[in-house]
């Protein structure tokens, strides 16, 4: 597999991050203006967002490994797979990529570019599937990179299609994706004041994942020794 080099890995992490959020955004819009059924609204936000993620995931993870997640990012500079100098510039590009993809969907629905939303998505409940979402993201992607690795887009993209109605909070799973979000006063979005305890319950979720995956994964010796 070709190296490239940093630039073409943050341009990639930016356009990725941007679909994403403008398919998380957009179909929610679209969703909203075909049905008032809020169950039929959330299945129509669901589905375009996990098979998003099987494309995004497959086309550029060969170039950047596709995070588009600050998490995720995270937790590969904890795993020393990143410099903290590249997971930073990764942050950076996934937000400013995140907050442009909220401006593409409501130009494409002729909507204000961005407009804080007034969704409230607060409370305990709300952190705590947040950071269940953000764990079992995390646990998916280093099983799916231990075990299945070319498995990983479609790993991924049913996780978070299953977490998006097994979690309070459906799943934002993304502090780039969660800023965006409050970007957008529409089906997807979430109140400014409230993101900071998404995000806060996203990297406790994700750095837990962190931890189990490594003990789990240790195997023992008939003596007792570890590897």
């Amino acid at each position: 597999m070709p190296e490239y080099d940093l630039p073409r890995k943050l341009a990639a992490e930016a356009l990725g991050t941007a679909l994403l959020v403008a398919t998380v955004v957009g179909s929610g819009i679209m969703a909203e203006s075909l049905t008032k059924d809020v169950a039929l609204a959330l299945l129509g936000n669901t589905l375009p967002t996990g098979a998003i993620l099987v494309v995004l995931i497959t086309i550029l993870g060969p170039i950047s490994g596709a995070h588009f997640n600050p998490a995720v990012t995270l937790v590969f500079a904890l795993k020393r797979e990143l410099t903290l100098r590249d997971a930073l510039l990764y942050m950076t590009e996934q937000v400013a990529g995140g907050i442009a993809g909220t401006m593409i969907a409501h130009a494409m629905f002729a909507l204000p570019l961005w407009e804080a939303s007034l969704k409230m998505r607060t409370g305990g409940a709300q952190c705590l599937a947040e950071g269940v979402a953000a764990f079992g993201l995390v646990a998916t992607i280093l099983a799916g990179v231990r075990f299945a690795r070319a498995s990983v887009p479609w790993l991924v993209g049913l996780y978070i299609t299953a977490a998006y109605w097994f979690t309070a909070s459906t799943s934002f799973a993304n502090p780039a994706v969660t800023v965006a979000r409050s970007l957008s006063d529409t089906f997807a979005g979430i109140a400014p004041g409230d993101a900071p305890g998404f995000i806060v319950a996203q990297i406790i979720g994700a750095v837990f994942a962190v931890v189990v995956s490594g003990w789990l994964w240790r195997k023992s010796l008939s003596s007792g020794a570890q590897l």
